[in-house]
């Protein structure tokens, strides 16, 4: 039986990124399965983009976090809620972010600088780091993490890759997301 250190799970996102990893079983295997769909995927990057910005923009408890200045955006911000259209600046802006960020996903080296970049996503969500006025609630980042999931999914599957390959590149992506969704979550915690 290996000894955890759980403290340390909570406080080292190397030793928490790493223990997951091991746990989950996200290896080598997982991570060239990735790598080798970023050829396939990358070109779909912008209509997966589209989608996820779509559906943020269809409920108010979504739509209303794009309303204040995001960290880094330096153009006008929309007064209202009722006033934020899919077209801002501030949305092309965050667009651009998330595009950066599923790019990441399946081309960086899954290291230790991976699993700080991770976490760094999940606490920018928060009131813990980018813009103070900007927390996003844990239901809205697991409604998303969940619609994310099942366009990689329906994505994946559109690829028409041999099955052993689609299913393995499945099962990397749902182990990554899952690692990102505790990445995620964690900071959502009070100890």
């Amino acid at each position: 039986m290996k000894t955890i250190d759980e403290a340390k799970l909570e406080s080292d996102v190397g030793y928490r990124f790493q223990y997951l990893t091991e746990f989950m079983g996200f290896s080598d295997v997982d991570i060239a399965a990735i790598h080798g769909a970023a050829p396939a995927v990358a070109p779909l990057v912008p209509a997966l983009v589209d989608a996820v910005y779509d559906k943020l923009a269809n409920y108010s408890a979504t739509w209303r976090h794009f309303v204040p200045k995001q960290s880094g955006y330096d153009g006008a911000v929309p007064p209202t809620l009722e006033e934020l259209r899919p077209d801002h600046p501030q949305i092309a802006f965050r667009k651009q972010h998330l595009a950066r960020y599923l790019a990441a996903l399946v081309t960086r080296p899954y290291d230790g600088k991976m699993g700080e970049y991770l976490d760094m996503v999940g606490r920018i969500h928060t009131d813990k780091a980018g813009s103070k006025e900007i927390a996003v609630p844990l239901v809205q980042m697991n409604s998303l993490m969940g619609f994310v999931a099942d366009a990689f999914m329906a994505t994946i599957h559109g690829l028409g890759l041999p099955r052993d390959t689609e299913v393995a590149t499945l099962r990397a992506f749902n182990k990554l997301l899952w690692l990102q969704n505790d990445l995620i979550a964690r900071h959502y915690t009070t100890r």
